[in-house]
């Protein structure tokens, strides 16, 4: 944790170089402490280790990042598997941008990984103790032309029948301005995607009180509920409420989860990336070390979710050591 501390510090600050040698490419990922943006910055610390620089931008949206990806303006990125869905159909957010299919083509997939769960939160003194409360009042969705927002839209939506626009005060801002609202008291909910035990979460137990939501049973086969659930990379999960101290709701917590992968684009190297992916599995043992949802990353979990082909260069590597590569992803370029 002491290592991810440092990392997350110098990457606030400017950016972060993790090689002095090697040649430079740029990298995009979310905030700094959230699942991919932990992942991402481990692999980059890795990839140093076989002389690759990579320069991580941190706190982007990455809607933005992987269009910036496929137009060749980055060489890695944080990428979730619905949006490549979503972009190379030119859908949704990319459904103006008479490119972003062709931009698609250029994604590559390095691995995937289990990021984490939809926290829905309320603190004690709120008012809110059942999703009906809700009416009526300010819930922090996510950042503006985030893929995040969408989903917590859906859940809000299928579990109360509520719209964002007449129901209840839907709040967009992004992630560090969102959870600056909810600590002041700006907003009545945050709808938070992170790990189970993430400390964004757990510092509002603290000090005090809050309150998990979780998603009742009757409200699973809801359409806005079910379109979340069942797009590519998320998935309907449980875990125990008492994983947080300070947290009300008992027993088990039903969330929606969502899976990510580490991407690339067709035109870096085959070497570059060959390296790269043989350092971070070569070096797992770092990997794990830097926070606890990484353990559950392994050669088993490798491609969960990725619903792009691989990038050759980790292909090859997947190929020489044995890994169960599925025919999907295969490349075929």
């Amino acid at each position: 944790m002491k290592l991810i501390k440092i990392l997350l510090t110098l990457i606030l600050i400017t950016g972060l170089n993790f090689s002095a040698s090697g040649q430079s490419y740029k990298g995009e990922t979310a905030v700094a402490g959230g699942p991919p943006g932990t992942i991402f910055i481990a692999f980059a610390a890795q990839a140093s280790k076989a002389g690759v620089d990579i320069e991580v931008n941190a706190g982007k949206t990455l809607t933005k990042s992987m269009l910036s990806a496929g137009k060749g303006d980055i060489s890695f990125y944080s990428g979730v598997p619905n949006l490549y869905v979503l972009m190379k159909n030119k859908k949704a957010m990319y459904s103006k941008i008479e490119e972003a299919p062709n931009y698609a083509e250029n994604l590559r997939s390095i691995l995937g990984f289990k990021a984490g769960v939809f926290h829905v939160l309320t603190k004690e003194n709120s008012g809110i103790v059942d999703w009906k409360d809700i009416k009526g009042k300010k819930v922090f969705l996510g950042p503006p032309s985030g893929a995040a927002s969408v989903g917590s839209k859906g859940i809000m939506k299928g579990v109360t029948g509520f719209d964002h626009d007449k129901d209840y005060e839907g709040v967009i801002l992004p992630w560090g301005e969102g959870l600056n609202a909810f600590r002041d008291n700006k907003v009545d909910v945050m709808v938070r995607p992170c790990d189970v035990g993430c400390a964004l979460v757990q510092q509002f137990g603290l000090n005090s009180n809050f309150r998990l939501l979780s998603i009742p049973e009757s409200a699973l086969d809801a359409p806005a509920l079910k379109k979340q659930s069942s797009s590519p990379g998320r998935g309907i999960t449980t875990f125990d409420g008492s994983v947080y101290k300070g947290q009300l709701t008992k027993g088990t917590i039903r969330a929606l989860g969502f899976n990510q992968f580490i991407g690339t684009t067709s035109m870096v190297d085959e070497d570059v990336v060959y390296n790269v992916t043989k350092a971070f599995w070569e070096n797992l043992d770092d990997i794990h070390k830097t926070a606890v949802f990484l353990k559950e990353v392994t050669k088993e979990t490798a491609f969960t979710s990725v619903n792009l082909p691989l990038h050759k260069g980790a292909y090859r590597y997947y190929k020489e050591q044995g890994f169960n590569v599925p025919q999907n992803i295969i490349p075929t370029d």
